[in-house]
């Protein structure tokens, strides 16, 4: 939905670390949470900050951090603004790390089921987090289909409508800013419904979860690419403190609301009636990124890109540990989830 980070951070339409890069709407104050029970399928509790923040407030902080880090990502990371997709325990460099992009777009596709024969391509796609709008065009690009990309950043949707006219993809390719939790489109509007790291942004999943619904065609696919916690056992009722402690560091410097896992996800496609619903962890595929992220990161223009994107990006690259310690620990987990809506 949007991007995040740093030359080595910022990650896109939103990232796999956990900036802030989706909407909000309606008038209830979102806030931070200080700690985090499992969401059960429909049931998303946390108990809430001392420090409410107004969805008009968050939404001004997420389009602006997005605005300032954009131009940095681009420029070292190119207009794929998501993780790659690795082989396990493989050594990545910049280059391998650009082509890994496509890769995860391609998997994603594959899991999904996606079909390869023209004659049952998308035709028209929405792109819910689109960061600068490389996965937008993309997939217009492979399936000659219409695409709309959304975003809360306005420096990020006038890039992507810039990149796409530069490409001559002006009549097929569009970007706007918008919120995704109160698209700006008709039901049934999409036979690809896309989110590549964006929902773990969404302060309320239920809504999240049925937008994307809503927008999609009868027997369109949904693809969700979002990093959650871990799935609770069948005795837990809550994380355990020291989890629950690491995912409220997390949000303090992301700004983040609650997390949930990716059995919540599949509840929720479950409570809509939509079919074919499968997901998987690859959390594995994802790992070596870090190397790639920590070398760029540790280049003369990673470092003067990280002291001139601003004081929040400098935040967020100080919690990175964080993430890598959830990882490490089977805390976060790196998910995948499709579905169909029923024709």
């Amino acid at each position: 939905m949007s991007a995040t980070s740093t030359s080595f951070l910022y990650h896109s339409s939103l990232s796999y670390f956990p900036f802030p890069s989706v909407a909000t709407s309606g008038k209830t104050p979102v806030s931070v949470p200080l700690r985090f029970r499992s969401c059960r399928s429909t049931r998303f509790a946390a108990r809430a900050s001392s420090r409410p923040i107004e969805p008009e407030v968050l939404q001004k902080g997420i389009a602006e951090f997005y605005d300032e880090s954009s131009g940095i990502w681009e420029d070292i990371w190119g207009d794929h603004m998501h993780h790659g997709f690795y082989d396990p325990d493989s050594n990545v460099s910049v280059s391998d790390h650009r082509a890994a992009q496509i890769r995860m777009i391609e998997e994603a596709l594959r899991f999904a089921a996606v079909s390869e024969e023209p004659t049952k391509w998308p035709k028209d796609i929405v792109d819910v987090g689109c960061g600068i709008g490389g996965s937008s065009r993309y997939m217009a690009k492979k399936f000659g289909a219409k695409s709309i990309g959304i975003t809360l950043s306005p420096v990020q949707a006038a890039r992507a409508n810039a990149l796409s006219a530069s490409q001559g993809l002006a009549d097929q390719v569009s970007f706007q800013v918008a919120d995704a939790l109160k698209q700006p489109f008709l039901d049934g509007q999409f036979d690809l419904v896309w989110s590549m790291e964006s929902g773990e942004h969404m302060p309320d999943k239920a809504k999240f979860v049925g937008e994307l619904a809503r927008v999609a065609a009868p027997g369109g696919t949904i693809i969700i690419v979002t990093w959650c916690h871990r799935d609770l056992g069948p005795s837990e009722e809550s994380l355990k403190p020291w989890e629950e402690d690491l995912l409220k560091k997390i949000c303090d410097s992301y700004y983040l609301p609650a997390w949930c896992s990716t059995a919540d996800y599949v509840g929720l496609l479950e409570s809509l009636s939509l079919q074919n619903i499968k997901s998987a962890d690859w959390s594995p595929f994802v790992a070596p990124f870090w190397p790639a992220v920590i070398r760029s990161a540790l280049t003369w223009k990673g470092l003067a890109s990280l002291v001139r994107s601003g004081l929040k990006t400098i935040k967020g690259a100080l919690a990175m540990p964080l993430m890598i310690e959830g990882y490490k620990k089977g805390l976060i987990k790196f998910a995948v989830i499709t579905c169909q809506k029923p024709k």
